[in-house]
């Protein structure tokens, strides 16, 4: 799914999302959707317009088939353009607002649409109306909010995250500043992860968020206020993909957010008090003293409005776990660029650094995706269609032939996702209670569906494992059911060595790689 695609997808899904997460009930769908498409909605291409009801079905459908994968769409043309508004129609508005303060834009318009033969957009009404004190809070009626007190029935139901500023810390000879990134299960108060890091940018989220997910599988939903990384595309298609709300704390409205600010004022309170009492510590130091104080103190403490502990509480409403393929979620952080091949050096050139690409491809455009994160010592190539080419290598030009090359398709020694887990290992020394990435996903059998999805991908076709017929879907599971071990790496493998980039040629590679290495 190429960048545009993805927003596309983003977009339609946000739109869909009461029906997606099971908000709307399989007998209002379809009033929902006319009511939907009587809205006129802001599209990624900057067009604002209504769609249509046959459009939102046919989303709605994709989506449930291919998930985020099957989602797409051509972009239409504007059909909106500015208009002039007479003062006696603005006049008209405001006077017909005053008349009854709690008439919506909807009557409004109706009057306008009957006297002059048009209707107002709702933001050039509301801007009007808001500089003529014409609103609800400028004549008076707007009720104060009436708020309760908001849980869920079961762990891992809600996840709550947020960023706030730590305390300083020892960095080659000078004291720096830290940021405690958190999440904590709404159901539970326990501590899903909790951690310091040097940086509150996108990279750290990410970092935080795979943390949490490996150790706890995905959650229903997660809560976060409205700073900018937290609506990220990247993570909006993780979440998507995993099925996973992601919800926005509502602008000005910091009472909703109360949970995670008691649960961060109780860490500044009761360990970070501590923490500036003493010495200055390392990085690695603050996080294994907070790993020990989340586990021995805060866990086992019985919480004031839950009246058990975080742990127990944990245990009790844990109905089940949701296990997540790492792999299949750092793509979606990935950044990627166009590139032509070097004709001479058979390289790309990325961030002023070369890669060493497949001779086979010297003078073609191809797609290159890192992640802009890391050290970016390897990338992966794919053609403008979404096919995998194979691996760069980062070399030097001088070298010439004596580079270490391209590896295309047959097992790289250390690929990239590999890279990307050992980068999380690295980290560790500085950070405490570290995660093997790589023990929790070998310690499952790589799911059929994520197989023929990434096959799919591979191929350069689109809508996942509906791209494939029938016919091609019994071969695979047939494929799949005699080689347990089974993976990515072993797919990519197969894909680079099959002589035609179709499935009956790739199922060949596979069964003969498998029994090489019986």
């Amino acid at each position: 799914m190429s960048p545009k695609d993805e927003e596309w997808a983003v977009f339609w899904c946000s739109l869909l999302g009461p029906v997606i997460f099971g908000e709307v009930k399989a007998k209002d769908v379809s009033s929902f959707l006319e009511s939907l498409a009587k809205r006129n909605v802001m599209c990624p291409n900057g067009v604002t317009r209504k769609p249509s009801v046959s459009t939102l079905r046919r989303k709605l459908a994709a989506y449930r088939t291919g998930k985020l994968q099957g989602l797409a769409r051509k972009l239409r043309a504007d059909r909106g353009k500015p208009r002039a508004y007479k003062p006696e129609v603005l006049a008209r508005a405001v006077a017909l607002k005053r008349d009854q303060p709690y008439r919506s834009h909807v009557a409004i318009n109706k009057f306008l649409k009957k006297e002059f033969g048009f209707k107002l957009p709702v933001s050039s009404l509301y801007r009007h109306l808001k500089r003529t004190n014409a609103t609800r809070v400028k004549l008076g009626i707007t009720k104060t909010k009436v708020r309760r007190r908001w849980t869920r029935d079961h762990t891992n139901a809600l996840w709550v995250g947020d960023f706030e500023e730590g305390p300083y810390v020892a960095r080659e000879g000078e004291a720096v500043p830290t940021h405690l990134s958190v999440f904590i299960d709404c159901y539970s108060r326990t501590g899903i992860e909790a951690r310091y890091y040097y940086r509150q940018t996108f990279d750290i989220l990410i970092d935080s968020f795979l943390r949490a997910v490996a150790t706890h599988g995905a959650p229903d939903g997660i809560y976060v206020d409205n700073a900018k990384i937290y609506h990220a595309r990247a993570l909006k298609a993780a979440c998507f993909d995993l099925h996973i709300k992601l919800l926005h704390r509502k602008a000005r409205d910091p009472a909703t957010a109360g949970i995670i600010e008691k649960f961060i004022q109780t860490i500044q309170s009761q360990f970070e008090r501590e923490v500036r009492a003493g010495d200055v510590l390392t990085l690695e130091q603050l996080n294994r003293a907070l790993a020990a104080w989340l586990a021995v103190s805060y866990q086992q403490e019985v919480h004031s409005e839950t009246g058990q502990t975080p742990a127990e509480r944990y245990k009790q409403g844990l109905k089940f776990t949701r296990p997540v393929d790492l792999q299949s979620v750092l793509t979606f952080f990935m950044q990627r660029e166009k590139r032509r091949v070097h004709k001479d050096f058979s390289d790309v050139q990325l961030r002023g650094r070369f890669y060493r690409v497949d001779k086979l491809l010297r003078g073609d455009q191809v797609e290159v995706r890192y992640d802009p994160y890391s050290a970016i010592e390897t990338v992966l190539i794919y053609s403008l269609q979404g096919e995998y080419l194979g691996t760069g290598v980062l070399h030097n030009r001088e070298k010439g032939e004596e580079g270490p090359g391209v590896i295309i398709l047959p097992k790289p020694k250390d690929n990239y996702l590999q890279l990307l887990i050992r980068e999380h290992e690295e980290e560790l020394r500085t950070c405490a209670g570290g995660i093997d990435y790589r023990a929790a996903v070998v310690s499952r059998r790589w799911p059929f569906a994520a197989f023929a999805n990434a096959l799919a991908d591979f191929l350069g076709r689109k809508g996942g494992i509906t791209a494939f017929s029938t016919s091609e879907i019994e071969l695979l599971q047939t494929l799949y059911k005699q080689t347990p071990a089974l993976n990515a790496a072993f797919l990519r493998d197969a894909v680079a060595k099959a002589r035609e980039k179709t499935v009956l040629a790739v199922v060949f590679e596979l069964r003969r790689l498998a029994q090489s290495k019986e």
